[in-house]
């Protein structure tokens, strides 16, 4: 299974992921809060800074995802989002897929009071 790693205090990661849950074929995904498992994506040297500013992903084989890469192994296992994922896989497409994701995971980031928290607590 491929284990999915997203903020749940997002309002729209949460949305975005009950969305994926409700079509995703049974026993495809994991889902789990970040804040709830820090100390497992610790344990693979993921803070919980990093883990909140972009979603992470681990397929069956065990290799991590972030960002748009983790978007794009979950769109190819939707049916709906199929073509999505192989269309953002491209090479010069990834690139500039890759680019808003992060403009947004910041803009994101930098809004949110507990993701404001998690920074000020690692500036400490």
């Amino acid at each position: 299974m491929i284990t999915v790693y997203y903020d749940s205090r997002c309002g729209l990661c949460s949305r975005e992921i009950n969305h994926y849950r409700s079509i995703a074929p049974k026993g495809a995904f994991i889902w789990k809060d970040a804040i709830d498992y820090a100390d497992q994506l610790l344990a693979d040297n993921i803070s919980l800074h990093d883990a909140l500013l972009s979603m992470h992903a681990r397929d069956t084989d065990g290799s991590l995802h972030k960002g748009v890469d983790a978007f794009i192994l979950i769109w190819l296992q939707l049916s709906h989002w199929y073509w999505l994922g192989r269309f953002a896989g491209l090479p010069i497409i990834r690139q500039i897929a890759g680019f808003c994701y992060n403009c947004f995971a910041h803009w994101k980031f930098n809004r949110l009071p507990h993701c404001q928290a998690v920074r000020d607590n690692n500036k400490q």
